[in-house]
């Protein structure tokens, strides 16, 4: 087993649901944490605006976390964007293509995420880097599969001759479980923090109010927040 007590870790934090609770998650593992976010053009770039106060929710409202949670990264990425043409970084229509992925999925973008964070994590003294992506309750990106990510984690290490762990504790857990873990992490406060503060909308609607958090209500990432959060909440009500 590897020993995590004294290592240091990334954490790619979007502002969003699931990067959140993988946030606290490596927060309870590791004595010192840094987020990276990303800015690629994306529609709901409001995710990123929410990103500063869930950061500061944390470290005011969780003080065993506080003296963990280290320097927060923004990297440009707006290349990504002129080069996808998709219905998350262009105003399209979110359809299923011929190949059965639908039109929000961009291409490399987690491969390139991780590879960018895995260059500021080596010039930091990082060893781990933590994401949000799961084969349970997804959209279908060929990126967020586990043996990508292990394959990455292979290519990474090799390439930069050390030991770089890619840690994706929401790989197996559907989105009932996703609010669950944020629970067994920080009680009741912390999914109250992440309904609140953390944006998964595709569309950037910061204007409806829903129990699970804001929303369109509509689109794919607003239907698995929804139906996860539900379930979730019926089973504690079991």
């Amino acid at each position: 087993m590897v020993d995590t007590v004294k290592r240091k870790a990334l954490v790619l934090f979007s502002g969003g649901q699931d990067s959140a609770t993988c946030l606290a998650w490596a927060l309870e593992r590791y004595t010192y944490v840094e987020t990276i976010g990303f800015n690629y053009g994306q529609r709901h770039v409001v995710e990123l605006e929410c990103r500063k106060a869930v950061l500061d929710r944390l470290k005011t409202e969780f003080p065993n976390w506080t003296a963990r949670i280290g320097e927060d990264h923004m990297l440009d990425l707006a290349l990504l964007g002129q080069i996808s043409d998709t219905a998350l970084t262009q105003e399209q229509e979110i359809t299923f293509k011929t190949s059965g992925l639908p039109s929000t999925f961009v291409p490399a973008r987690n491969l390139l995420f991780f590879t960018f964070a895995s260059a500021i994590a080596y010039r930091r003294g990082l060893s781990a880097l933590v994401g949000g992506m799961c084969e349970t309750d997804f959209s279908g990106y060929p990126d967020c599969r586990d043996n990508t990510l292990k394959a990455l984690q292979v290519a990474i290490s090799l390439g930069l001759d050390t030991t770089m762990v890619l840690e994706t504790p929401l790989m197996w857990l559907n989105k009932a479980q996703t609010w669950q873990l944020a629970e067994n992490l920080g009680g009741p406060p912390l999914v109250d923090l992440i309904r609140i503060e953390t944006h998964t909308c595709y569309m950037g609607d910061r204007t409806y109010w829903n129990l699970w958090g804001y929303g369109c209500g509509q689109c794919p990432a607003c239907e698995l927040r929804r139906n996860g959060y539900e379930t979730y909440v019926r089973r504690e009500a079991a």
